[in-house]
C-alpha cells in the first residue's frame, strides 16, 4: 500500500509530529468533513469567517464551529486567531493546498457520474459587466437555466474585474482590459465600437465631417479613462483626436442613457445600442470610422478540474455568442499574443 509523509499535531499537545498516511487513515472523511474543508478553503482565501459565512449562507459562530471541529480531526490549528482577524498558520497553509485538490478529485468524481446521467447539479456563480449582464447574459443564463433544471445560476454584475478565486467566481465575461496572468478561458468575440448621438444634439450641435470636428463637440466617455484623447481607425488609417466633455460615468447604461438624451456624442459596442439605432433614437457619426475594438473573453478560476456545469454552461456561452449580432469571432491573432487563453 503507498504510503504518504506528512506533519500532523497531536491532539494533546499542539506539536508537529511525524505521522503516515495510508488509505485507512481516510476513514475519518465523512460528508461533514468535506463540508468543513470547503468552508476552511474559501474562508483562507476570503480572509474572514464573515465573508465565508455570508457566501455559504450560514452563521459566522457556526463557520467557526466547522473549523475547531476541522483542526480537532487533524490535530492541528489551521489558523491563529487574534483581534486583527485570522492568519493561517504553516500547517494551514499546506492543508488548503491539499484541501484544494482533494475537493477538485470529489467534484471531478461527481461530475463523471453526472457525465453519464447528462444532468449536472450544483451552483454556478457568473461575473459580468452591468450593461452586458443586463443586455444580453442575463437572457442567456435563463436559457440555461430552463435546460438544466438541477443547475442554480447566482449572477453578480458590476464594472470592475472581479478576483475569481477570492470571490468564488466559477465564470466571469470580461471586455477589454488586462486579463489576469494565471487566467483560463476562452476568447469569446471580438466587439466593434463606433461614435453615436441622437438626432437633437445633432441638430443643435451639428454634425462632425471629420475626426478633428470631435474637438468642438461634448463627448461622453468612460470615467477612469486616461488621458483626453480617443483613437480611430478606417481602412489604413488611423488617427488620435484630442476632446473635452462636460459629463463622465462609470457605468455604460448610464453613458447609454445620456447619449440618447442629446446630451453628447460617444463610443459605443454596437451590441448596447443597437436597439436605439434601429429605433432613431441614435445615429452613427462618422460611419466612416470605427473605435478599437473590444475583445470579450470567458475567463474561470485556475484548477486542475473544472465541474460539469461550468463545462456545460461555457459550451452553451460560445454557442450563443457565436450567433448574436455585434459579437464577431477572434481574430486568430489575439489567441497568439494571450497563449494563456485558449
Amino acid at each position: 500500500m503507498n504510503e504518504v509523509t506528512t506533519i500532523g499535531h497531536s491532539k494533546e499537545s499542539m506539536k508537529p509530529v511525524e505521522s503516515k498516511i495510508t488509505h485507512s487513515n481516510f476513514e475519518w472523511i465523512t460528508m461533514d468533513t468535506l463540508r468543513a474543508m470547503q468552508v476552511f478553503v474559501r474562508t483562507l482565501e476570503l480572509g474572514s469567517l464573515t465573508a465565508a459565512a455570508r457566501e455559504f449562507d450560514m452563521t459566522q459562530p457556526t463557520v467557526s464551529k466547522l473549523l475547531s471541529q476541522l483542526e480537532r480531526q487533524l490535530g492541528v490549528r489551521l489558523f491563529e486567531r487574534s483581534t486583527r482577524g485570522l492568519a493561517p498558520t504553516e500547517q494551514g497553509q499546506r492543508f488548503h493546498a491539499d484541501a484544494r485538490l482533494v475537493l477538485e478529485q470529489f467534484e471531478a468524481a461527481v461530475g463523471a457520474v453526472q457525465g453519464m446521467t447528462g444532468q449536472p447539479v450544483g451552483q454556478l456563480r457568473i461575473n459580468a459587466p452591468v450593461a452586458l449582464g443586463q443586455y444580453r447574459i442575463n437572457a442567456m443564463v435563463q436559457r440555461f437555466l430552463a435546460d438544466h433544471p438541477g443547475i442554480d445560476i447566482e449572477l453578480i454584475l458590476n464594472d470592475r474585474f472581479a478576483d475569481l478565486v477570492e470571490e468564488g467566481v466559477d465564470v466571469a465575461f470580461r471586455l477589454g482590459g488586462t486579463l489576469p496572468p494565471d487566467a483560463v478561458g476562452r476568447h469569446l468575440a471580438t466587439v466593434e465600437r463606433f461614435l453615436v448621438a441622437a438626432p437633437a444634439y445633432c441638430a443643435r450641435r451639428g454634425v462632425p465631417a471629420l475626426p478633428a470636428d470631435l474637438a468642438g463637440h461634448d463627448v461622453i466617455r468612460f470615467a477612469w479613462t486616461p488621458g483626453t484623447g480617443i483613437e480611430l481607425f478606417r481602412a489604413g488609417e488611423r488617427v488620435k483626436v484630442n476632446v473635452a466633455g462636460r459629463f463622465r460615468a462609470n457605468n455604460a447604461l448610464a453613458i447609454r442613457e445620456a447619449l440618447a438624451m442629446g446630451s453628447g456624442i460617444g463610443i459605443c459596442p454596437d451590441w448596447l445600442v443597437r436597439d436605439l439605432l434601429d429605433s432613431g433614437a441614435l445615429v452613427r457619426i462618422l460611419p466612416g470610422w470605427s473605435a478599437p475594438p473590444q475583445d470579450l473573453y470567458l475567463l474561470m478560476p485556475s484548477r486542475r478540474y473544472q465541474p460539469l456545469r461550468t463545462r456545460m454552461f461555457v459550451d452553451f456561452a460560445v454557442a450563443q455568442f457565436a450567433s448574436l449580432p455585434g459579437f464577431d469571432a477572434p481574430a486568430p491573432r489575439a489567441a497568439i499574443q494571450l497563449s494563456h487563453i485558449s
